[in-house]
């Protein structure tokens, strides 16, 4: 069943890299009391996540603090050394975007959102999507109809629709 508005989303633990090396993050710790955007790639480096949908969340990030967002946060299924290399590489990092990685994929198949693209090498991923949470709830929720496109799911459509 794929999570939807309204539902409080699945606890999960995400990977950080940090200062001793990688670190557990609780989904429910990091929403708890909070307003915050999580969105997802299929992958790390991979052309559209790295050209328009991590680089939509870099030019947006002060809109979505003019309105109430805590955090921004990146989810791939990745481990988090990747994870912290592509969000230097993008920028992310310096913006104060939280990169995190989903490294078995478990928070994603929880959410309903994983999918396979065998031709493309990706096992295991998660749809592209963008969500805004409100303590722990869902409240806005756009998911991408195929991996190769970033729309609804870009910083600029979430921000308009907040």
């Amino acid at each position: 069943m794929t999570i939807s508005t309204g539902d409080a989303l699945p606890d999960g633990t995400l990977i950080k890299l940090g200062e001793q090396g990688p670190e557990s993050v609780s989904v429910a710790d990091l929403t708890k009391g909070k307003r915050v955007v999580i969105f997802a790639v299929p992958g790390a480096f991979t052309p559209t996540c790295s050209s328009a949908h991590v680089p939509s969340f870099v030019r947006t990030k002060a809109g979505f603090a003019e309105k109430g967002i805590d955090t921004i946060v990146c989810v791939s299924v990745n481990d988090p050394f990747v994870m912290k290399a592509w969000g230097e590489a993008t920028g992310a990092n310096a913006a104060g975007i939280h990169m995190l990685g989903d490294t078995d994929g478990a928070f994603t198949a929880a959410l309903g959102l994983n999918f396979d693209a065998p031709p493309a090498g990706l096992h295991g991923r998660s749809r592209r999507y963008a969500m805004v949470v409100d303590d722990g709830k869902v409240s806005v929720l756009h998911i991408e109809e195929g991996p190769g496109v970033c729309e609804v799911t870009a910083g600029e459509s979430l921000l308009a629709a907040i």
